[in-house]
């Protein structure tokens, strides 16, 4: 009988220890002044976030641009919005691009992963840190916390946030009751298959940055797998101890509904079904499906003796080919785009 092991992974266990750290650690101050010649770019990927992208950019603006200019780039990715996203962001101060500007000439993809692509596509910086556009209560140390292991420490590549996520419900706040398909889906996936990443805290966080040079090298999933993904091309690339995660304190979203979290788990597994196979622990290269099957109570064709309807949705994902492969028609057409979008707020584009 095979026995299984009831404590932390040594590594696991001195990773967490030495690669962990606190935003508080580093100022924009003492970063400003590590940074040295290095440029930095902030993309922040967003559909549908004109009540809460405008405070988010407002606030990187006044504290990471004009205070202490940190952040030599300052980008909006557009995913499709049918509301004033562009419009707010712009006025806030930052540099705004289409999703469907930047892969025009590729296939369309859908999902947030393809905007994160773009949004890579269209920085220069030496360094790129990805940010949610839904936080409420934003705060810069959202960004210098993930700039802060990257430009104190040459030899980490990544760095990843984590954070409490308190979740509002009819019986109040649980305040670590978010996170709830990291808990279900996500942990038990790397703790038993990767279990090399079973020390970060939210593998499936928003906020994370990394050097250019190493998120060119891998892949992005268009759907909510992209995180996940990462994770673990990152570490089949670059190895655990370029990775790194640090607290961000305490983040404020809205939060999906059980039905939707449902279809976000099963893009999450049908991502990561891809490297399994990659690492020889399954033998297909896709999962046999790539449907979801959920039941709504009520609607308009209820099934009988059910009282509910069966949704089906389509929950396989695609991916972008890392950037470092593509041609240089590609990249010239990205460099004019960089050129004809200037920032509002004067932020100079590929410092």
């Amino acid at each position: 009988m095979r026995q299984f092991a009831t404590t932390v992974s040594p590594v696991v266990e001195a990773w967490t220890t030495y690669r962990s750290g606190d935003a508080a650690q580093w100022t924009p101050r003492r970063l400003l002044k590590a940074k040295g010649e290095s440029s930095v770019s902030v993309v922040i990927p967003a559909r549908d976030e004109e009540a809460t992208v405008g405070a988010i950019v407002d606030t990187l603006r006044r504290h990471l641009v004009e205070r202490t200019p940190l952040i030599d780039e300052l980008i909006v990715v557009d995913s499709r919005s049918t509301d004033g996203t562009a419009e707010v962001a712009t006025a806030a101060g930052a540099r705004v691009v289409s999703q469907d500007e930047m892969t025009r000439g590729l296939p369309r993809l859908d999902g947030k992963g393809d905007a994160l692509w773009a949004g890579l596509a269209a920085a220069s910086g030496d360094v790129v840190a990805f940010v949610d556009a839904d936080l409420r209560r934003f705060s810069p140390r959202f960004v210098t916390g993930l700039l802060g292991p990257l430009l104190t420490d040459p030899t980490v590549a990544f760095v990843k946030g984590f954070y409490h996520r308190p979740l509002v419900g009819a019986a109040g706040v649980e305040p670590d009751g978010g996170g709830r398909v990291t808990e279900l889906m996500a942990r038990p996936l790397l703790s038993l298959f990767v279990p090399e990443l079973a020390g970060f805290v939210q593998p499936l966080a928003g906020e994370y940055a990394g050097r250019r040079a190493v998120l060119e090298q891998i892949p992005f999933v268009s759907g909510y797998g992209v995180e996940i993904a990462m994770l673990i091309d990152l570490i089949d690339l670059v190895g655990l101890d370029a990775l790194a995660q640090v607290d961000l304190g305490e983040r404020l979203h809205r939060h999906q509904d059980t039905e939707a979290l449902g279809r976000m788990s099963a893009q999450i597994l049908y991502t990561v079904w891809s490297r399994l196979h990659r690492r020889g622990l399954v033998t297909e290269p896709l999962p046999p499906s790539g449907v979801l099957t959920q039941f709504r109570r009520g609607g308009e064709h209820v099934l009988p003796n059910l009282d509910r309807d069966i949704v089906v949705t389509d929950v396989a994902v695609a991916e972008r080919p890392p950037l470092a492969s593509m041609d240089e028609r590609i990249r010239n057409r990205w460099n004019r785009l960089r050129a004809r979008t200037p920032s509002r707020a004067g932020l100079a584009v590929g410092a």
